[in-house]
């Protein structure tokens, strides 16, 4: 059965700086329509940085939407044309100051797909060196060092409860455990 949605007409509901919001009326895979409303989002890149001593660096940071604080991992925007390790190269140095000797794709998530077009591409970054931090401006943030046991322990305990961040963590995890070469 074919269920492909075919677009007949796209409107913009909002155009904002990062976010846009589009309303388009749709053939559905019986020949009827119906109208889908969603938010395009350039993607994003999650960082898993894992330092010598085994530990992750971790942030915790203010978030507006929910009003209040999380602890994540690294993550940000892809630029526009931005190769996406290039995107997980920029977000690590510029939030937490370092850069990694190896980088290893783990996998892509869309975390919203009710919704939204968003896709997060995951990294795990390795033999990390400290060269100092260049947050945006208007970003605030605090950097700390977490086990991995530990982070695990903060999701059993609801601690960490973000989604990108939880995913990303039992994903390395799992590449730790049983697929590392």
């Amino acid at each position: 059965m074919d269920l492909q949605e075919s677009c007949i007409e796209s409107n913009a509901v909002y155009d904002g700086c990062l976010l846009h919001v589009r309303s388009d009326t749709v053939r559905l895979p019986d020949g009827g329509t119906s109208i889908r409303e969603y938010i395009t989002h350039p993607g994003a890149v999650a960082v898993l940085a894992l330092l010598d001593n085994g530990n992750l660096i971790m942030e915790r940071q203010y978030r507006y939407g929910p009003r209040r604080e999380f602890f994540e991992i690294p993550a940000g925007k892809i630029d526009h044309g931005e190769d996406t390790l290039i995107t997980g190269q920029r977000e690590l140095l510029e939030e937490t100051g370092y850069v990694a000797s190896e980088w290893v794709h783990l996998t892509t998530t869309y975390p919203c797909i009710g919704y939204g077009d968003e896709k997060i591409e995951y990294y795990l970054a390795r033999g990390l060196t400290l060269q100092g931090r260049n947050l945006d401006d208007g970003e605030f943030l605090e950097v700390f060092e977490l086990s991995l046991s530990d982070a695990i322990d903060w999701i059993r305990q609801g601690k960490i409860d973000d989604s990108k961040t939880i995913i990303g963590i039992f994903w390395l995890e799992k590449y730790l455990k049983d697929w590392q070469v």
